[in-house]
């Protein structure tokens, strides 16, 4: 069990929202406590904070921080609530999580004197994939912030794809020393059969927050041209909410609509993830988003499901174009349509790419993997 002199090395994640904590790092937190740390969790309380609390962590409320927020008063009570975080529970690591928080805990830490920080880039998100002029307006700022608090002592940033860490040493100029790639929060492919067994007719799914980057209106028009030009039969299904808070989220009623129209269904949230993909035939998503890896995209190559997505960073780290799925350039309606259509009609070769997704997982995606490779950067900070 890792000690240091002081006792057990108290651990802080921070994340914005208590949903994508329990989502996306509950796993690496019960690793991180069998491993000897003590862990604190600070996110946004919501709907997750009993879960949270379950797991034996210490849960801490962040009051002020929120994703989308852009008041320059309320940006600073954000980081000045977090330095006060950090003041009375004196973390010896924090780990920040996503941009927010990996901007406002690097300058929190530093006024807090923490000691050691690890900051984890899920994608580079909206700032560096829109080509919006907001976020023209706002990437010279954001490049600018990112090298003062990356290029720090004692400080090491996860990317999760090559894409973004050449972005970070290019363009950004953090020194490649202080940059780690991990592929992922990683999955448990024992959740997923090991031999696929798709439903008939065979089911083409989209799974991901309900939000417009996320390419749901480009499936929509490919599934109804699909079903216009009398392509192989299919269910197409949106799984998934929309993200309340988030300027970018589809209504309800949008979704809704979609529904009544017939030609892709909605499910909404779903828990039997696992169960569902085990059933479907591809899994779909012609994101344009600043993704690291999108997870479902790793859990759908666990479940032996062929992949169609569009061919932008984080995608293409876990996509192999013609060996587990087929990559197509963003917007391309027509193009996303004739991938699917092409992976309908052979239900052989979609098979051998489930196959081929699945050795992969396994290989470079597996949950053991990628927490060992996480413990190590924690214990590279302690020692240092």
């Amino acid at each position: 069990m890792l000690k240091t002199p002081a006792g057990r090395p108290r651990l802080m994640f921070v994340v914005t929202e208590d949903w994508y904590f329990v989502s996306h790092r509950l796993p690496l937190a019960r690793a991180a406590r069998d491993a000897g740390y003590e862990v604190l969790v600070a996110t946004r309380l919501a709907d997750k904070a009993d879960t949270i609390r379950r797991e034996g962590f210490a849960v801490i409320d962040l009051t002020k921080m929120r994703r989308t927020g852009r008041n320059p008063f309320s940006e600073l009570s954000a980081i000045t609530e977090l330095v006060g975080i950090y003041r009375a529970h004196r973390p010896d690591i924090v780990h920040h999580i996503a941009m927010k928080p990996v901007l406002y805990g690097s300058i929190a830490a530093r006024i807090a004197g923490v000691r050691s920080i690890v900051n984890n880039l899920a994608g580079l998100g909206f700032v560096f994939s829109s080509q919006s002029a907001k976020a023209r307006v706002l990437r010279p700022a954001i490049r600018q912030l990112l090298a003062l608090a990356l290029n720090r002592p004692r400080t090491l940033t996860i990317v999760q794809n090559s894409d973004d860490a050449r972005v970070m040493t290019d363009a950004i100029g953090v020194a490649p020393a202080q940059l780690r790639l991990i592929k992922g929060s990683g999955v448990d492919p024992s959740l997923y059969p090991a031999q696929h067994q798709e439903e008939a007719p065979p089911l083409v799914v989209l799974a991901s927050r309900m939000i417009r980057d996320k390419g749901i209106a480009d499936f929509v028009a490919a599934a109804t041209q699909l079903r216009r030009d009398g392509g192989a039969e299919a269910r197409f299904v949106l799984l998934g909410s929309p993200d309340i808070g988030n300027p970018h989220a589809i209504p309800e009623a949008e979704l809704q609509a979609y529904d009544r129209d017939g030609v892709v269904a909605w499910w909404g949230h779903r828990d039997d993830m696992p169960d569902i993909l085990a059933r479907s035939a591809i899994v779909c998503l012609p994101t344009t988003y600043g993704e690291g890896i999108p997870k479902i995209l790793i859990e759908a190559a666990a479940a032996g499901c062929a992949i169609v997505s569009y061919d932008v960073a984080g995608c293409r780290e876990i996509v192999t174009d013609g060996g587990n799925g087929l990559l197509v350039r963003p917007g391309d309606i027509a193009g996303l349509a004739a991938a699917l259509g092409s992976l309908l009609a052979d239900p052989a070769r979609r098979a051998a790419m489930g196959q081929r997704g699945r050795a992969r997982v396994e290989a470079e995606f597996a949950q053991e993997r990628i927490l060992a490779q996480t413990l190590a950067i924690y214990a590279e900070t302690v020692s240092r």
